[in-house]
């Protein structure tokens, strides 16, 4: 190895040995990595959002679209407008626990950055079996977006810089 060449790190490291490599700074600057993982949560609060504007104004459409019978009946209005307050407030939900995580992660919440990574990777799971078991189609309109900013958001949010900054404040 020449002295231009960094030394490479092994494939696999031990937890102690990656917590001893963890700076505890209170002072640390936030570093890119966070700044852009926040930022990719923070844009999928404002998608959710805007997803139930359109969702609100073509909820009856969609609705439509949607062929059910009970008994032999159609659903009314009533079951239509019931349905779409309860989409909304999952979309809502949504929305808002996307918007405060965004915001934890920037003032440097661990707790935050754990949740989302963890939610990215269910995402990126069951992207992955609905793929392999339903043969679902990946779709730059549907599913490959979603996946792709998942994607991001977990290699952001899971590196050591972006975990540094989140435990800056604990102790040895």
């Amino acid at each position: 190895m020449s002295a231009r060449e960094p030394e490479q790190r092994p494939a696999y490291e031990p937890v102690g040995h990656l917590l001893r490599l963890t700076p505890h700074d209170p002072d640390m600057p936030r570093p890119a990595a966070t700044v852009a993982g926040a930022c990719l949560v923070l844009l999928g609060a404002v998608v959710s959002v805007l997803s139930m504007i359109d969702l609100a104004a073509h909820w009856r459409s969609y609705a439509a679209s949607i062929v059910l019978e009970l008994d032999g009946t159609a659903p009314g209005p009533e079951v239509f407008d019931a349905s779409l307050a309860v989409v909304m407030g999952l979309l809502g939900a949504v929305a808002l626990v996307e918007a405060v995580s965004g915001i934890l992660i920037l003032r440097g919440s661990n707790a935050a950055r754990v949740l989302v990574m963890t939610l990215a990777a269910i995402s990126i799971m069951t992207a992955f079996a609905s793929w392999w078991a339903r043969d679902q189609e990946i779709t730059l309109k549907a599913t490959l977006l979603l996946l792709a900013v998942d994607i991001l958001v977990l290699l952001a949010l899971s590196s050591r810089s972006a975990a540094a900054y989140a435990r800056r404040r604990e102790k040895h």
